[in-house]
């Protein structure tokens, strides 16, 4: 046996195992970081009635956290919209994703996230769905949204291509288990493949 880390396993477990671990290494992740007030500095307590901590001091709650991170697919007639990041592994194209950010709406970071990296308009945004992503306290939440105007733009930072693709042109995509996978197989479906 060999001890190996989350996103080592993403694809190899079972789906089901995997959610489990990710639950687990999100909560032991918070349980290891937490450990102080962030109001007045005071060592936290475990609450035994939830899973929370609390400062013994002032009283302040402290829940696990989470990120919410929007994922959203974009079509464009017959094509869908594709992107790779630096940090992908060699070949790899999936669709849009970025944290959101405070006092903006899930549809304002779908604009806002299409428009920064890669410099494109959307509309028609709608829910698709949501997932826990444990790298490591995410929660991303699906979309699709149609392309509305502008040229691909890649923000150099984020991106390192990115394109429109047909269901006969798609490059390297993301493993079933993924949310971005089950937006890509949900335009799949909708293109009758």
């Amino acid at each position: 046996m060999i001890f190996e880390g989350l996103r080592q396993l993403y694809g190899r477990l079972d789906e089901d195992l995997f959610w489990i671990a990710g639950r687990a290494v999100q909560i032991i992740d918070w349980d290891r970081t937490h450990h102080f007030c962030g109001r007045c500095g005071t060592p936290l307590r475990t609450k035994s009635t939830e899973r929370a901590k609390e400062c013994p001091q002032c009283g302040l709650p402290h829940f696990p956290r989470l990120a919410p991170a929007i994922i959203v697919l974009v079509e464009r007639g017959k094509q869908l919209l594709l992107a790779r990041s630096r940090h992908f592994m060699p070949g790899m194209f999936s669709v849009l994703a970025g944290f959101v950010e405070p006092g903006e709406s899930l549809e304002e970071a779908v604009v806002r996230e299409v428009r920064e990296e890669v410099g494109i308009n959307v509309n028609n945004i709608k829910y698709f769905g949501s997932q826990p992503w444990p790298f490591p306290h995410s929660l991303m939440i699906g979309f699709t949204a149609t392309y509305a105007g502008g040229e691909i733009t890649i923000d150099d930072a984020e991106i390192e291509d990115a394109g429109w693709f047909s269901v006969d042109n798609l490059p390297r995509i993301p493993g079933k288990i993924s949310i971005a996978r089950k937006l890509i197989d949900w335009f799949l479906a909708k293109q009758g493949t």
